[in-house]
């Protein structure tokens, strides 16, 4: 597999039948064993329940044109809900336990995207700098000593470093686009 997970890459590898989704989610999840903790992930979906979903949908490998994300890994900035999966917004003291997910994960996993965890954040999404995370804040893809860039810092390095496809989250003043500028 290419580091790249990008749409067209994979798309074109599922058609061929040269990559299957769960042939991508093992490799993804052999890039996120050897980073190691880097604060990239508030919280990692469970991977037994990942690999039974990337299965079940590479057993629909004939809907592909019906499932325009179909075998893209996402993540989701953890301030946006998924049912059974703590959103904390980069605050301890401020952790849910969402019952329902967020109508928009909810659509990009029925059109195919394999949900891979929660990404950490500036606390409450109010910074630029990526640096005000949980536990410590996660380094630049290029260079350890330039911030990543926030508060989406977890989604822009996840994509940068090749862990997910995309990731959902929120931009208020820069905070999808710094990151995603500062890590390519």
């Amino acid at each position: 597999m290419t580091n790249s997970l990008g749409f067209s890459r994979l798309r074109q590898a599922y058609r061929a039948r040269t990559l299957t989704p769960v042939e991508m989610v093992e490799q993804v999840y052999q890039r996120i064993d050897a980073r190691g903790q880097d604060y990239v992930w508030t919280s990692l979906a469970d991977r037994g329940t990942v690999l039974s979903q990337a299965h079940a949908l590479a057993r629909r490998i004939d809907e592909l044109d019906a499932l325009p994300l179909y075998g893209l890994s996402f993540g989701v900035k953890d301030n946006v809900h998924v049912a059974g999966v703590p959103t904390t917004c980069g605050c301890p003291g401020y952790t849910s336990m969402p019952v329902q997910t967020a109508e928009a994960v909810r659509r990009v996993i029925a059109a195919g995207a394999i949900f891979m965890g929660k990404q950490s954040l500036d606390q409450f999404a109010t910074g630029l700098n990526g640096t005000r995370t949980l536990g410590g804040h996660c380094l630049n893809t290029y260079d350890p000593e330039i911030i990543p860039g926030g508060s989406s810092s977890g989604s822009g390095v996840a994509v940068a470093a090749g862990l997910v496809s995309f990731s959902l989250g929120s931009d208020t003043g820069g905070s999808g686009r710094v990151p995603a500028a500062l890590n390519n």
